[in-house]
């Protein structure tokens, strides 16, 4: 396992006055073990082209954290205001609404807002240079979902199988990434973010809806459920059943398709499906439910992801 990199660690996060000297001469070797773990994951070409989700701790805040994956550097931190959300909900906006053509509400500010986020907290990846917002997830952890008495993915599936878990998992939603910035690198700093929100707060579980593009009218989409394996699904007293279902008998579910590399990078770590598609038609995607534990992360990538 040593080819794989410690994304935290290899992202150089405040290094200590010894790691500095150590890391001068080691930060090539660094750079390119930190780019080999983005190709393992998500294949040679990574692009994020969907608003692929997993599934607001009030006082929560992280130390704002230095990324040095390759230059520009990235910056990982946690919204603190209502600016910071905003940020977020711009660039949100951008992806999904004038790129993906989502049937979003209109907005005059351009921003993608809906009731869940008040309820969450988001973690932000910024270009260390500029301090735009190029990356984010939005978290909604078990306290605040009991609140608002809900989950987002609760729209879209009948999740009463899962309902004795919802003490010890969060849900993960809106992930999304600037166009000009569809590296491995960033995703891999949302995801160290991630890691140390699970670990710090004591959360099991990560849940949510991983979309697939339905461009082609659901054929691919179709197809690639069609190929997952069974040790890919969750066992079935963890299925969610769709409340508008992917119509599957009517599409070719037959073809030869590869994953979008958010949902390849999903699998990969551990994660499993616990759902048909179900049909989102205001993002025209078809959404698995995804459903990741910390304890059944794959120890290939565990080591590096939480230290374990």
């Amino acid at each position: 396992m040593s080819d794989i990199p410690n994304p935290i660690g290899a992202f150089e996060f405040f290094p200590s006055k010894d790691e500095k000297k150590t890391k001068k001469t080691k930060s090539n070797s660094l750079k390119k073990l930190s780019k080999k773990l983005a190709k393992k994951l998500f294949g040679k070409k990574f692009v994020t082209k969907t608003r692929a989700q997993l599934s607001s701790v009030e006082e929560f805040t992280s130390p704002r954290q230095i990324v040095k994956a390759k230059r520009p550097a990235f910056q990982i931190e946690w919204a603190t205001g209502a600016g910071e959300i905003k940020e977020a909900q711009r660039l949100r906006y951008k992806v999904f609404a004038e790129e993906m053509g989502a049937n979003l509400p209109k907005n005059i500010e351009g921003l993608d807002i809906d009731e869940f986020d008040s309820y969450c907290d988001h973690l932000l990846i910024r270009d260390q240079d500029t301090l735009k917002v190029v990356g984010t997830y939005r978290v909604l952890p078990p306290h605040m979902a009991q609140k608002i008495g809900r989950l987002y993915s609760d729209s879209e599936f009948d999740l009463s199988r899962l309902d004795h878990l919802r003490p010890k998992l969060v849900e993960l939603g809106r992930s999304c990434v600037h166009q000009d910035y569809r590296s491995g690198a960033v995703i891999m700093a949302l995801w160290s973010g991630l890691a140390q929100y699970m670990q710090k707060n004591g959360y099991e579980i990560m849940l949510g809806c991983a979309s697939i593009p339905m461009a082609d009218g659901g054929h691919y989409a179709a197809s690639l459920y069609n190929s997952l394996d069974n040790d890919q699904m969750a066992p079935t007293e963890f299925h969610a059943f769709p409340r508008l279902p992917l119509p599957l008998e009517k599409l070719n579910g037959g073809l030869e398709v590869v994953p979008p590399p958010l949902i390849k990078g999903y699998l990969k770590l551990g994660a499993k499906i616990c759902s048909a598609p179900a049909w989102d038609p205001d993002f025209n995607t078809a959404d698995l439910l995804t459903m990741l534990r910390l304890s059944e992360i794959n120890p290939r990538y565990a080591k590096h992801f939480l230290g374990l």
